[in-house]
């Protein structure tokens, strides 16, 4: 079993994550304008990182970050949280 986290946007992601991941959530940190107490979160999905970003605003979208099975890059995604996860 493997345990999540939580940390602070702009603050270092944790060391188990792979180095694509790592890559897409500074991509997400360096384009993303609203930083106001914004959190990361890190829960396992059958042995793969799934991180999330809160939303800006208490309701909307936020960005999950997954590892694309068949290719193995990070797949970034506004995710509506009345929605589902749809593979591409």
């Amino acid at each position: 079993m493997q345990l999540g986290t939580r940390w602070r946007f702009g603050s270092t992601p944790p060391l188990q994550l792979p180095e694509v991941v790592v890559d897409a959530i500074k991509n997400v940190e360096n384009t993303e304008t609203d930083l106001n107490a914004r959190y990361w979160t890190l829960t396992w999905l059958e042995g793969r990182p799934v991180v999330e970003l809160d939303p800006a605003e208490s309701t909307g979208p936020f960005i999950e970050i997954r590892v694309d099975s068949a290719t193995g890059n990070a797949l970034i995604k506004e995710v509506d949280p009345d929605a589902q996860w749809e593979e591409e």
